[in-house]
């Protein structure tokens, strides 16, 4: 099992947001962003009531999971002043490769799977690499175990296995049977965690199993936004009853990276931490060099062949100079 690193606290890569800043400047009372679309943001004050906000001008875009000082002006409305910096953020490329938020001041990543549709390698390690590189820790759920008997059950942790001896948390659940739901409960108290994974996997029944009153809440968030079940085609943040905070993104048929530095993206990879540093050339990129120590232990069996593999697919996408 790899110890785990320290968190960090990133969006994209290993340094830290500085995008969202205080300003000494601005005034109004603290806030927390449950959701935001089009030019609104929902935000909760301390006492739990829910305002339709307006961001300041030259304020950069809210995010779900923001920290802000807002200003009340007519009832159930204000405006957002300022953005309080973000300890994480949980980025993605949109359709013109541009840095995307998708939630921010999270500390969990719980990357949910299935037999149906099967999961891919790929993009559960891209999840995993994005978690470690923001400083988050992952957690990969395996829903609709139900439908797995015994022999198929073992070759899917035999598949998983891998992630398994990185030390990588993994639980098995099931909302027909209630398989699990009572330790993912207990992995999700005291966390602000995000439910990813693609779309079919059963994200939307885990989170009404979790949450019971889901509709209520999402009837009670559509009267004050006046967007009806819109609310629900965003990433939102709920409270759960036990402690902690999930937020809900929608399904997405992929998950991509940003350009990350390749130096940063090999810590994305928690079982080469033990070898960086180590090589011949101290820009080693672990792929063709010789002198390479990474590349040692995965001949060595050190490190899983497969995970190398996945690790050279995406310095690959990240240009040929490796950023």
């Amino acid at each position: 099992m790899t110890k785990r690193r320290p968190a960090r606290s990133s969006a994209a890569g290993p340094r830290a947001d500085k995008t969202a800043k205080t300003d000494k400047k601005a005034t109004g009372q603290p806030g927390l962003v449950l959701a935001h679309y089009g030019q609104v943001s929902l935000v909760e004050d301390d006492q739990g009531g829910i305002f339709r906000c307006a961001t300041r001008r030259k304020l950069q875009r809210t995010v779900c999971g923001d920290r802000v000082l807002w200003q009340p002006g007519n009832p159930r409305e204000g405006t957002i002043t300022e953005i309080l910096e973000r300890k994480t953020t949980l980025v993605r490329p949109d359709h013109n490769n541009r840095v995307r938020p998708v939630a921010a001041n999270l500390d969990q990543i719980v990357v949910v799977i299935a037999t149906r549709p099967s999961f891919e390698y790929g993009m559960l390690d891209r999840y995993l690499v994005a978690a470690e590189l923001m400083g988050a820790r992952p957690v990969i759920v395996v829903n609709k175990s139900d439908t797995l008997d015994d022999e198929s059950r073992h070759k899917l942790e035999q598949r998983l296995g891998v992630y398994r001896d990185i030390g990588y948390t993994q639980l098995f659940t099931s909302t027909r049977s209630t398989d699990g739901l009572t330790a993912l409960h207990g992995q999700l108290k005291a966390h602000t965690s995000i439910l990813v994974g693609q779309s079919g996997v059963g994200k939307s029944s885990l989170v009404q199993a979790l949450l019971p009153d889901l509709d209520i809440r999402i009837g009670t968030l559509s009267q004050v936004t006046g967007l009806g079940r819109h609310t629900t085609t965003v990433a939102m943040l709920y409270h759960l009853p036990d402690g902690g905070n999930l937020i809900d993104s929608p399904g997405v048929r992929d998950f991509t990276l940003c350009q990350v530095p390749v130096e940063d993206l090999a810590r994305g990879f928690l079982e080469f931490e033990p070898f960086l540093g180590q090589c011949r050339f101290h820009n080693c990129r672990h792929v063709t060099e010789p002198g390479c120590v990474v590349q040692d232990a995965v001949r060595s069996g050190k490190i899983n062949a497969r995970r190398m593999d996945s690790y050279r697919e995406l310095v690959a996408t990240m240009g040929k100079n490796g950023k």
